[in-house]
């Protein structure tokens, strides 16, 4: 019988999470011909989310928790989940209860035909304003920055072969992006159409900050074509410099009497310097994630686990 390892980080979810629970439990009982195991990683959530987790474990041997010591990120947080499962397909998912789990045979059915990865895409999203436009925007970056295919939309739900699984978790690096190590991973990758639930408790814990950090860690850590960016500019601003400068030495020598105005030198020197200030920031940032990468930083830390089996 083939295992399904379902891996749900966990925040601000002590109100929804016991349905999301049930609702798979329900729908693996319905497939009949899979076992499964779900895996709950709760990243340092403030409220009471770990206390319903303990419950859930208490009751069913098949529901296993992660604790992590402090607040890891959404992506941290599933690798964590990724080192301990052990089912032949992976399903990521949110702990809010608006992915619809009974969609999940769709799912299953498409990964027969040879994808290794196959992602829910949402009919119409339900997600809040920000949330959207932060999707649509790492959308785009992520088509320029780490050639993810135009037609391709990352979502929360998302199954996995475990071959895939065992390949991402040697990624140690503490700045995770998921889709950055899926397309590196494999190209079998394709999009299910499935419907998204409205959110009915609580709020989504993506703040304009989070989404931002999350986007640095994909194209820092998978990209160096912001780094080519900050080089073209550099060279068209040089370019434009020296034909700027050319054409005001050549108009000073034709028009002695017109004085070189001192607005246009300083928009020209604000415009230089900040962009020069712009990419120095860029190339800091690269460096400051090598200096912490090579120190050692955890990508996560585990205070305690529930039914979990140890590493082999």
């Amino acid at each position: 019988m083939n295992k399904l390892s379902f891996v749900i980080p966990c925040y601000r979810s002590e109100k929804t999470l016991p349905s999301v629970i049930n609702e798979i439990i329900l729908c693996v009982t319905k497939l009949k011909k899979y076992s499964y195991e779900i895996i709950l990683v709760n990243d340092n959530s403030p409220d009471n989310t770990f206390s319903v987790i303990q419950e859930l474990c208490k009751g069913n041997r098949n529901i296993k928790s992660l604790d992590l010591s402090r607040n890891f990120g959404q992506h941290s947080a599933t690798l964590a989940g990724f080192a301990y499962v052990k089912g032949d397909i992976v399903i990521t998912l949110d702990d809010d209860g608006q992915i619809p789990v009974d969609e999940l045979p769709i799912l299953l059915d498409k990964m027969k035909e040879g994808y290794d990865i196959v992602m829910g895409e949402y009919n119409e999203s339900k997600h809040s304003g920000l949330r959207r436009l932060g999707s649509k925007i790492n959308d785009f970056m992520a088509q320029m920055l780490i050639n993810k295919p135009k037609d391709l939309h990352f979502t929360s739900f998302v199954l996995i072969k475990s071959f895939i699984v065992k390949e991402i978790i040697k990624y140690k690096n503490p700045y995770p992006y998921l889709p950055g190590l899926l397309l590196r991973t494999s190209n079998k990758i394709i999009n299910v159409p499935v419907n998204h639930r409205d959110r009915t408790i609580g709020k989504s814990g993506y703040t304009f900050l989070k989404l931002l950090s999350l986007w640095m860690n994909g194209f820092t850590a998978f990209s160096v074509k912001p780094l080519h960016i900050a080089t073209g500019i550099g060279v068209i601003c040089a370019i434009s410099g020296f034909i700027f400068g050319g054409f005001i030495i050549i108009h000073k020598f034709l028009h002695p009497e017109i004085l070189i105005g001192y607005s246009s030198i300083m928009a020209t020197l604000l415009f230089i310097g900040g962009m020069i200030m712009l990419m120095i920031g860029l190339i800091g940032e690269y460096i400051g994630r090598i200096y912490i990468s090579i120190n050692n930083s955890p990508q996560f830390v585990i205070r305690e686990t529930i039914n979990i089996d140890p590493l082999n």
